[in-house]
């Protein structure tokens, strides 16, 4: 994943969490979680816009 081991990775937690403190963490971690849940929403919707528009062009074509 990205060349990220084990070491790399609590290496990160520790630096943010001497930048951001402990009172801040769970704050970030659900903004994050938004933030994923956002984009992958909007990668959803595109998906079904895209699978609909083949579909209205497939109708089309048929008629």
């Amino acid at each position: 994943m990205f060349g990220i081991g084990m070491p790399e990775l609590i290496i990160i937690l520790v630096i943010i969490l001497i930048i951001f403190g402990a009172g801040k963490l769970p704050e970030i971690g659900a903004g994050m979680g938004k933030a994923i849940r956002n984009f992958k929403t909007a990668t959803k919707d595109t998906e079904k816009e895209k699978l609909e528009d083949k579909d209205e062009e497939q109708d089309k074509n048929n008629a």
